[in-house]
């Protein structure tokens, strides 16, 4: 039958006819050996794919035909408009908790959690000596006057809106020291890691946050427009001065402790209810299963005291002369 079809097609385009004349009537003569053609070459599932590009419509065999060769290839259908294929042999581990029960998170895996080290002090302030210290000190002071002026009260958007800013600072210094990195061929002492350990942190802050506060269409807004501001304005200061730059974050989680803070103070005065955890920060954080609102806050306070520390630490071995790089990173430390 596929020889009958090729000769059909060489034998018009010989003659000049049109190529979509013979093409459809090659393919439809072709629909049900073309699904066994195809899966010996490319292992059922690339076939059936490529069949499917082929012939947008096709008859019921055609379907029956796929079906069939999706369920000798291990194909696994999820839904009408999704085919998930075990053709590159890539599975996704089922992983339990302790008690047996299956981990319900893709976003972070048992051994990613932690327990926030919440004897931090939190009292710690860099004091401006330098002009640059405090240039970078009057600019996050600028910025915390507006965000109060916009959140006042509602603890809970102004922390929304606080990690959407904070995951920033952590991606961009990994991400300009990687590619120094690959450039100048040299090693980052850690630091490529610590910092991206830090955004992927703040940013489970971020998850853990909206999982209590539903931001309306306006927040929303304020994020993109505050997110896409802030990250190429922080992108640019990194390049021209690093060291000012991780004073800026250091100075930005210094406010950010101040404002868990004053969230931590709101809910022991009874202004916000204390309700339950989220699961999520329960498995994050190894909390107890009874753990509340306040002791998310507690725990979040202390990541970004941990934070702090880390962004002046890095700012000082730049405002000795030094590179990140001949200070070893302090991984882990969140």
């Amino acid at each position: 039958m596929n020889r009958v079809a090729l000769r059909s097609v060489i034998g018009g385009l010989r003659s000049g006819g049109g190529w979509n004349r013979y093409i459809s009537t090659a393919a439809v003569a072709r629909n049900v050996e073309t699904a066994e053609f195809l899966k010996p070459q490319n292992d059922g599932v690339l076939g059936a794919f490529q069949w499917r590009r082929m012939m947008s419509t096709g008859s019921v065999s055609a379907q029956t035909s796929e079906e069939k060769d999706q369920k000798e290839s291990g194909a696994k259908k999820v839904d009408d408009s999704m085919v998930v294929s075990n053709y590159w042999g890539i599975t996704t581990p089922k992983i339990t908790r302790e008690d047996g029960t299956e981990w319900p998170w893709n976003c972070f895996r048992p051994w990613e959690s932690y327990q926030a080290d919440t004897s931090i002090d939190l009292s710690k302030h860099h004091v401006p000596k330098t002009f640059q210290d405090k240039i970078a000190f009057r600019t996050v002071k600028f910025l915390r006057v507006l965000s109060d002026l916009y959140f006042k009260e509602r603890h809970g958007c102004h922390a929304m809106m606080l990690e959407t800013i904070a995951a920033v600072p952590g991606m961009v210094g990994g991400m300009v020291l990687h590619l120094r990195s690959l450039r100048k061929f040299e090693h980052s002492g850690g630091w490529i890691k610590a910092l991206l350990e830090e955004a992927e942190n703040e940013r489970m802050h971020l998850m853990t946050v909206v999982e209590l506060v539903k931001p309306v269409w306006h927040e929303r807004l304020l994020v993109l427009a505050a997110q896409g501001v802030f990250f190429n304005a922080f992108f640019v200061l990194y390049l021209l001065s690093p060291k000012v730059a991780h004073r800026v974050t250091g100075y930005l989680e210094e406010e950010a402790v101040t404002s868990y803070t004053e969230y931590l103070k709101a809910i022991e005065n009874g202004k916000i209810e204390n309700v339950p955890a989220p699961a999520i920060a329960i498995d994050y954080w190894r909390l107890p299963k009874d753990s509340t609102l306040h002791d998310v806050i507690t725990v979040i306070r202390a990541d970004e005291a941990h934070h702090r520390d880390v962004n002046h630490f890095a700012s000082d071995i730049q405002f000795q002369g030094k590179e990140l790089r001949e200070a070893p990173a302090p991984i882990g430390y969140h």
